[in-house]
């Protein structure tokens, strides 16, 4: 396969960031990584780390906060490990697994490359960094130990994969919609302004859209579970609510694909 891999650097409001690309043919996927005030969060994928090593090798942190332990996240944190010799921070629940040489799918890994071990330290309720103090929120449900980081003194909140989109249509397997509502209604019982997307960028109007993103997915659930009752089965509601069939689904052979998002509802409501 011929990918086509490039990378801007830029600054916003005082945030720096790295936002890489890989493509193949009509598809893409990024992925942000941020620096703020001595802290660097999330360290980007394996396959674009000529690109992450020149921003990690200029920037200036103290210590590293990953907002989850999928590989377009940690791609690079052997790296720093390796060369920067400062703490990194990651929920205790998949430290033991980071340890270990990466296990995800094929297309994963073409993508977003081979992510290598290294070894983290249990993520803190609360953390300091030059100048102020953060929240570390949970925020579970696009990956069991996501979390999200809020600096107290700016309003700036990083929501890690928490948004990505406004209106979602396809999930992991793994994922699961109400526990994603849960999460969101968490972060919005909190005080910010701007907010930091690790796939959409900075998203102007933050609260709003995180907001929009709830009631979108409440709608859905709603729909799912409203549908399911009448007696439609999941292939229906699937092809009721999501008619079109986005080119993720075929190449990863179902581990993402807006099944999951009916599954996730009907299981979570104990209805399949």
């Amino acid at each position: 396969m011929f990918f086509k891999k490039k990378a801007v650097t830029g600054e916003k409001n005082g945030v720096s960031y790295i936002n890489g690309e890989v493509g193949w043919h009509n598809f893409s996927l990024n992925v942000y990584s941020y620096l703020i005030d001595g802290i660097l969060i999330d360290t980007g994928a394996y396959s674009l780390h000529k690109y992450f090593k020149a921003f990690i090798d200029e920037a200036d942190f103290d210590q590293v906060m990953i907002t989850h332990h999928h590989e377009d996240h940690t791609g690079n944190a052997a790296y720093i490990e390796k060369t920067k010799k400062v703490p990194i921070f990651l929920n205790n629940h998949s430290i033991d697994y980071c340890t270990k040489r990466a296990n995800y799918p094929l297309y994963r890994k073409v993508f977003w490359g081979n992510r290598k071990p290294f070894q983290a330290e249990a993520m803190p309720d609360t953390f300091k960094s030059r100048t102020a103090t953060w929240d570390v929120i949970d925020t579970p449900g696009h990956a069991f130990d996501h979390k999200a980081f809020l600096n107290r003194d700016t309003g700036q909140l990083f929501t890690g994969d928490l948004f990505v989109i406004e209106r979602t249509k396809v999930i992991l397997t793994e994922e699961s919609i109400p526990t994603i509502i849960q999460s969101l209604e968490k972060v919005l019982t909190y005080d910010f302004q701007e907010v930091f997307c690790q796939h959409a960028g900075y998203v102007s109007d933050g609260r709003e859209k995180l907001t929009r993103k709830r009631e979108y997915l409440l709608s859905i659930q709603h729909d799912v579970v409203t549908m399911y009752q009448q007696g439609y089965t999941i292939y229906e509601i699937c092809q009721k609510l999501f008619p079109k069939k986005y080119p993720i689904i075929k190449l990863s052979r179902g581990e993402w694909d807006s099944k999951n998002i009916v599954t996730s509802i009907l299981s979570e409501n104990e209805l399949a």
